[in-house]
């Protein structure tokens, strides 16, 4: 997998696609609504390393109030520097890889929409910023920890050690992980809400958009079922 992350859509494409998250999304019967509100967190507590940084909310127009919709200008600026996008885009296939049947989330720019979420100045947005920036420092912190290196400079298998104490929520009750299990748990959300939103995940799920079906709507397909069951089997936590 490339370390650098290289944007896949432009920032008009992606605050469309930011609308698409608001709503909710059902991934063989389970509801992922990338909107609902981040939880609060609980306290840090002894043993716990979560850096716990505080961010000034983001302020100015939100979207839909610039007059000029033929040429709107950018609403905000985007607040992933380099490194943390390109540590979004590595999480984000890991947990939303490429199959037999689509692409993985980095390939129709999951990593873009994210960052444009982080970035938006609204309640839900701030709180989830926080969370996610947190969440990237911990992981790196950690890394460091174990392995004296960055997260992006481990290898697959010190990666994957470090994901398997926050990807389950019976960890949350360790107070060594708990703000990481919610940090992980929310990042993918937003992965699984993006891609599922995305012109590809639409496809990869089956949606035909507003097609007329003659008689009693049949369902999803059984190829479209078995898919969706064995990507929730294989989703961590």
């Amino acid at each position: 997998m490339n370390k650098n992350y290289i944007s896949r859509i432009n920032r008009r494409d992606s605050l469309k696609w930011l609308g698409s998250l608001t709503s909710y999304v059902v991934i063989g019967g389970v509801v992922v609504s990338c909107d609902a509100p981040s939880p609060e967190l609980p306290d840090v507590k002894k043993g716990s390393n979560w850096p716990d940084m505080k961010f000034g909310k983001i302020t100015g127009p939100k979207y839909g109030q610039d007059p000029d919709l033929l040429n709107p200008t950018t609403p905000w600026s985007l607040t992933l520097d380099k490194n943390q996008l390109n540590l979004v885009a590595h999480l984000s296939d890991i947990i939303c890889p490429a199959d037999d049947n689509g692409p993985s989330a980095v390939e129709v720019g999951v990593p873009d929409v994210i960052d444009e979420w982080v970035s938006a100045p609204y309640e839900t947005q701030h709180n989830d910023r926080e969370l996610i920036l947190n969440g990237l420092q911990w992981l790196d912190d950690e890394a460091n920890r174990r392995f004296k290196k960055g997260f992006m400079d481990l290898g697959p298998d010190e990666q994957i050690q470090i994901i398997d104490d926050i990807a389950y929520s019976a960890k949350a009750d360790d107070p060594e992980f708990e703000h990481a299990v919610l940090f992980f748990a929310k990042l993918r959300t937003l992965v699984f809400g993006a891609y599922f939103t995305s012109p590809e995940g639409m496809t990869d799920i089956g949606y035909m958009g507003n097609t007329p079906i003659l008689g009693d709507y049949p369902g999803p397909t059984g190829e479209a079922m078995a898919h969706l069951n064995e990507i929730i089997a294989n989703m961590p936590g």
